[in-house]
């Protein structure tokens, strides 16, 4: 009873944590990597690839189990989700925001300046007319505070978010004053 108790039970679990922790370390591997982050991605990929080779190790050893195999899978897909929150929380990074309005932009470019947010403000033309178009390069710490702003100047303000690798002078908020956050970043239409 033992055997079957630690086969099909307690090794699936080891197996199924074991991966959970690997993928995470390997997701936020990656997610540093794109960002340029050099100091500590030897060190993930080092205990990444440990971990990996002790849960496939013990894998190769009782390849009849299809538990084990199951809880690699699901470990595996664990994993990654995991690493998305890790990375979600760490908001390591810069990002680039571009904000496109019709209504007037000098209320919020001046929120956005008072907040201590870098601006710079361009008057182009666009498919329904004249509008402004509006850069702010901010640390993704800082990113739902600039979103919070764009909502109570201008709910209805077109913006995107970029990614940015390296960025070299500016101007960066420290700290800024927290701000009601908006709930989840609009994707698409309006409620989503």
């Amino acid at each position: 009873m033992d055997t079957w108790w630690f086969s099909y039970v307690i090794l699936p679990l080891l197996i199924f944590l074991a991966r959970i922790t690997d993928v995470t370390l390997g997701t936020v591997r990656i997610i540093l990597m794109s960002k340029g982050n050099k100091k500590i991605i030897p060190m993930l990929a080092f205990f990444e690839v440990l971990i990996w080779v002790l849960a496939i190790s013990r894998i190769f050893k009782d390849l009849t189990n299809p538990v084990c195999y199951l809880a690699y899978a699901a470990g595996f897909a664990t994993g990654t989700y995991v690493g998305m929150l890790v990375e979600e929380k760490l908001a390591i990074g810069t990002q680039l925001v571009r904000i496109i309005t019709q209504k007037s932009a000098g209320p919020l470019i001046q929120s956005l300046v008072d907040h201590g947010f870098g601006v710079t403000s361009v008057e182009a033309s666009g498919t329904q007319g004249s509008v402004h178009v509006i850069y702010s390069v901010t640390e993704r710490k800082n990113l739902p505070q600039l979103i919070a702003l764009i909502h109570r100047f201008n709910p209805n303000a077109f913006y995107s978010v970029e990614d940015i690798r390296y960025v070299e002078k500016g101007i960066f908020p420290t700290p800024v004053p927290s701000l009601p956050k908006p709930g989840l970043f609009r994707r698409g239409r309006k409620g989503k």
